[in-house]
């Protein structure tokens, strides 16, 4: 018994002994790496996404485009691509000047009534006292006709009124018109100078305080003049504005102008110089200089534009030297008038802004404070609302139809 007992446990051991050498062989073995993931096989191959860029093939060189044989077998040939063309700026054609203040007649009179229609409804009263005649005065003198125009005026209308006797409306305003054309004038010469029979260009200074609109009444003024049939050089000489040498270059712009211009801050009286050189040499007809208009001290002023003047005269003398004002400034314009009028010889006055005020009487002012006529006023915004003074078309304004 003991020895079947011995027999069985030698059997087991000797199962056990073997079965561990079976797994100890097995294990020796090096498993392979797990897959990081296992492909389906039965699946369809997936859909390229947006971005994912295509994989160039490694086994082929790359060939250039000029290689690639096409269908019939010729090379491909080379299309320049046409140069890019700017359009040109296409220039504005500016209103005719002949009878402009005709047809913006009715802008002006809109703000000039209140003057005119003032003194015809004073005028109408049955009878005209000492009282109406001052009413009469003070709507003058608000107007800004002036003192000694305003007794002029209120002196002629005394004895007309007394010599006429019976005063129908349409007596009143004959009367009036008549009256107020002799303070206007009418046998003045308003004629802009720019054509000198002995030489070209004629040459225009413009001056003025800033804040004027004296760079924008030269920009106006080179679009009357291109309207007339006049070629124009326009000299930035205002070099202290900041922007106003561009400025006055895009009114130029919009109608073929030549703009000459400097440094900012540099030499006003050597830009003019080289505006009135260049202007001789391509043959304009019109040479325009905008100047500075810094108030600071009269000495200073006095001797920046003597010495543009003397500097421009080097080339020729000055034709005209227009002064512009802001109508709606009023007396205080003509303290600003006086002042130009010491520094340079004015020849004409460019009123701006006049229809903005019901004081049209600042033309008879100027005219007697500077003894040069009004030959241009601005009436407005529009670029071609600068108009040759007439002064039967400024009264009917005044007055009203």
């Amino acid at each position: 018994m003991e020895t079947v007992i011995l027999a069985v446990v030698i059997a087991v051991v000797v199962l056990g002994a073997l079965g561990g050498l079976v797994v100890g062989s097995r294990r020796k073995k090096p498993l392979p790496p797990p897959p990081t993931s296992v492909p389906d096989i039965t699946a369809p191959p997936a859909e390229p996404h947006i971005g994912d860029e295509a994989e160039t093939p490694r086994d082929e060189a790359r060939r250039t485009i000029e290689e690639v044989d096409l269908p019939d077998g010729s090379a491909p040939v080379a299309v320049e691509e046409p140069p890019v063309v700017e359009e040109p700026l296409a220039l504005e054609v500016p209103e005719p000047t002949a009878g402009r203040l005709v047809r913006l007649r009715a802008r002006l009179s809109r703000s000039q009534n209140a003057l005119g229609q003032g003194l015809l409804t004073l005028l109408s009263r049955e009878h005209l006292d000492e009282d109406t005649w001052e009413e009469i005065e003070d709507t003058l003198l608000t107007a800004d006709v002036g003192v000694a125009p305003t007794q002029e005026l209120v002196d002629a209308l005394r004895e007309r009124v007394k010599v006429l006797g019976t005063r129908t409306p349409q007596e009143l305003r004959s009367l009036l018109r008549e009256e107020l054309l002799k303070l206007v004038g009418t046998d003045v010469d308003r004629t802009v100078k720019t054509e000198p029979e002995d030489r070209k260009p004629g040459i225009v200074m413009v001056v003025g305080v800033n804040g004027t609109g004296k760079t924008t009444t030269t920009g106006k003024l080179a679009r009357v003049l291109v309207a007339d049939g006049r070629t124009v050089v326009l000299g930035a000489a205002d070099t202290f504005r900041a922007a106003a040498a561009d400025q006055l270059q895009t009114w130029g712009e919009r109608v073929g102008a030549h703009t000459v211009r400097g440094p900012e801050a540099g030499d006003p009286a050597s830009v003019a110089f080289d505006a009135v050189k260049e202007g001789k040499e391509m043959g304009v007809d019109v040479v325009l200089i905008d100047t500075a208009g810094r108030l600071h001290t009269k000495t200073g002023l006095m001797d920046e534009l003597g010495k543009v003047k003397r500097v421009v005269e080097k080339h020729a003398p000055l034709d005209e030297v227009l002064l512009v004002l802001d109508a709606t400034t009023g007396q205080n314009g003509l303290v600003q008038a006086r002042v130009f009028a010491e520094v340079v010889d004015i020849t004409g006055i460019v009123l701006t802004k006049l229809d903005g005020t019901a004081k049209g009487g600042i033309v008879v002012a100027v005219q007697r404070e500077l003894g040069v006529p009004v030959k241009l006023i601005g009436l407005g915004e529009g670029a071609d609302d600068l108009a040759p003074f007439e002064p039967e078309a400024f009264v009917d304004a005044l007055i009203g139809d």
